[in-house]
């Protein structure tokens, strides 16, 4: 039990410390009040961007000319194909001299193209004639001899009348003059043998220069001097199956393969735009040829040959992709030549059978409803609803609406 002297020691060493006061507020007022201001430059930085709108690119409609009248009926795709096209080789087995052909060549029928090593067969020409001129000659020698069997004949005869000769030595004369007519005869047919033989070796002459089939486009060469040729593939890679692929440029056409169930939308003589995909803002007139009459069935599809209008531009190349618009009777009576509206394919918007685009004007967007014809390379064409001098809004976001104020990025594709 503590006494008061030992309390008072105890209260002698407690270290007095100020009366507690209340927390000041100025350190929590200064936090909230960092936290308010930042809360208000959010909001006033996402008001902001609110009211700007979110940034879009936008694209100008193109106008390409071409058949722009009249709705699709159907859309293809399939390829630049050439009806003559052939892969030149030689007749005969051989070193390649000199090839005389390069890609993008034109050439003419009968052209040469390339000329094997032809020096066997020189030797073998050589050979030939040198047999057909022995063969006239011997010819020759037995035409004389046979000129003096038949004098001898005659004077024989004249002995044998005057009873100066013999019947066995008139008979002696008679048959040596047969013999060599017999002789005569045989001696020509060797002529002409030799004469053919002759014939034969210049053609081979003749096959060892590989000529162009047709009037075309040289697209590949397939061979160099030293390399072996053959017209069927022997010696595995190191023996060649041909020179040099010709195409006639005025025999392309397109093949493009239809569901067979949409077939019945195609018939001959149909009029088509086409539209590379090299060049996809030009539209290219073109017909139905026939539809071949055989359907795959691995792929329940009909192939259908369509014919280019016009042929000779430089620009359409075989085994180029294209996509096609079968045209209805609308298109044929429509406005032929009218200039068509181009738009990048993003920029339209698809619900069902609805197809929408929206265009900026004074910062804002405009919803609007549009009539879509074919699209190829990347862009479609619009038949209704917009005009050339329009925006559209690329890529829109799924949540644009029509009125939104938006911002037009700098530099963004212009179409």
């Amino acid at each position: 039990m503590s006494t008061p002297d030992t309390q008072d020691r105890l209260d002698d060493l407690r270290i007095d410390r100020p009366d507690a006061s209340p927390g000041s507020p100025w350190p929590r007022r200064a936090l909230l009040l960092a936290l308010a201001l930042v809360l208000v430059g959010f909001s006033g930085w996402w008001l902001l961007g609110r009211a700007r709108g979110p940034a879009v690119e936008v694209a100008s409609p193109i106008q390409a000319a071409g058949d722009a009248g009249g709705l699709s009926v159907l859309d293809a795709s399939g390829y630049v194909v050439a009806r003559r096209e052939a892969t030149v080789s030689s007749k005969v087995t051989g070193r390649v001299a000199e090839v005389l052909v390069e890609e993008g060549m034109a050439v003419e029928d009968g052209q040469l193209l390339a000329r094997l090593d032809d020096s066997n067969v020189r030797r073998e020409l050589a050979l030939a004639e040198a047999r057909l001129a022995a063969a006239r000659s011997r010819v020759g020698e037995i035409e004389v001899q046979l000129r003096k069997a038949e004098l001898d004949l005659a004077r024989t005869r004249e002995l044998r009348e005057a009873e100066a000769e013999s019947q066995a030595g008139l008979d002696a004369a008679l048959a040596a003059r047969d013999g060599l007519a017999a002789r005569l005869a045989a001696a020509r047919d060797e002529v002409e043998v030799s004469d053919r033989e002759v014939s034969l070796v210049r053609q081979a002459l003749e096959d060892t220069r590989i000529r162009a089939p047709f009037a075309g486009v040289a697209i590949s060469k397939d061979a160099q001097p030293g390399e072996i040729i053959s017209p069927v593939s022997a010696g595995g890679g190191f023996t060649r199956t041909g020179i040099t692929t010709i195409v006639d440029m005025q025999s392309l056409e397109i093949e493009v393969d239809v569901n067979e169930a949409y077939i019945q939308r195609v018939r001959p003589g149909q009029r088509v735009v086409a539209t590379l995909d090299a060049y996809p803002e030009w539209r290219i007139p073109a017909h139905v040829i026939t539809i071949v009459p055989a359907a795959d069935r691995q792929k329940a599809t009909v192939r259908v040959r369509i014919g280019f209008d016009e042929l000779g531009d430089p620009r359409i190349l075989p085994d180029m992709g294209v996509k096609v618009a079968f045209r209805g009777d609308e298109a044929e009576e429509g406005s032929a030549g009218a200039p068509a509206l181009l738009i990048p394919e993003d920029a339209v918007r698809r619900s069902g059978d609805t197809a929408v685009v929206f265009i900026v004007r004074d910062g804002r967007v405009e919803r609007r409803a549009v009539a879509v014809g074919p699209a190829a390379g990347g862009r479609v064409e619009i038949l209704s609803g917009v005009r050339p001098s329009d925006r559209v809004v690329r890529d829109p976001p799924p949540d644009m609406r029509d009125g939104d104020q938006v911002r037009v990025t700098e530099g963004g594709p212009d179409g």
